[in-house]
């Protein structure tokens, strides 16, 4: 069972961590583009927001516009982002950060307010059935993963030590032995370790590949890379051609900078 006081308060510490960072910036950063097709600083923010007024259960904005049609958005998920950052366009920098700190706060009251039960009840996520709790620590992976959106489009870097780190980290795990198995196509018998610096993650294939505590003996591949970068692939901002260099590997090198290069899972 996951701890809810751990990702409450790693959410609540993730939104005072994007508040403060959204509160720094001028009027030109807010317009700065991101790495994510189509947004802005400003749009990121809106979709911030728009996911906590849909879980707090307030409509979706209908912008009028064909939003399904626009060249980022590829599914019903997107579609339905691009409706609050279509609505959020139309305010102000000052009146979306008002938005942003009102509608967190009130989320996180709420989930300071639910009992156990409610909390760790079935839901639906985006991973697939699972509890709320699971969807609470997604929502600290999100929005930490914007969170560096947000630095790397005003270069601000930052924010890579603390609980939401952790949490996203403990998030990307749950992906890592389809990732390692599937997308980077590890042989059976085979292991990987990810040096990270501030974590080490193995996994091994035996069958299936899956993330271990440890390995019997040297993997058959050690990845090393700063977190920031492990992170940025997993979330499909960057491409690996542009940031290998920043990787060694220790072993099978063509295994691991495979894996390197199929890292990307989110949507």
């Amino acid at each position: 069972m996951l701890d809810r006081e751990r990702i409450v308060g790693a959410l609540g510490a993730e939104w005072n961590a994007l508040d403060a960072l959204l509160t720094g910036l001028g009027d030109a950063q807010w317009e700065k583009d991101t790495a994510l097709p189509g947004w802005r600083v400003r749009d990121i923010a809106a979709h911030l927001i728009g996911t906590e007024l849909l879980l707090s259960g307030e409509p979706t904005p209908d912008s009028g516009n064909d939003v399904a049609s626009y060249a980022h958005v590829r599914n019903d998920i997107g579609a339905r982002n691009e409706q609050y950052v279509e609505h959020f366009r139309q305010q102000s920098h000052e009146a979306v950060l008002g938005k942003f700190r009102e509608v967190t706060a009130s989320r996180l009251a709420s989930l300071r307010a639910m009992s156990d039960e409610e909390f760790h009840a079935p839901a639906l996520t985006p991973a697939g059935q699972d509890t709320y709790a699971r969807f609470m620590r997604i929502r600290v992976f999100d929005c930490w993963m914007h969170e560096q959106d947000l630095r790397d489009a005003v270069g601000l870097p930052g924010g890579e030590t603390g609980a939401p780190v952790e949490l996203s980290i403990d998030e990307i795990t749950t992906a890592l032995g389809f990732v390692v198995g599937k997308r980077g196509a590890a042989p059976d018998g085979s292991s990987v370790t990810f040096d990270l610096g501030s974590r080490v993650l193995h996994v091994a294939v035996d069958g299936r590949a899956k993330v271990v505590d440890s390995l019997p003996g040297a993997p058959t591949v050690r990845i090393t890379m700063p977190l920031g970068v492990f992170t940025r692939l997993c979330g499909g901002r960057v491409d690996p051609e542009n940031v290998l260099e920043s990787a060694s590997f220790d072993g099978d090198e063509v295994l691991g900078e495979r894996i390197a290069r199929h890292l990307a899972f989110t949507i």
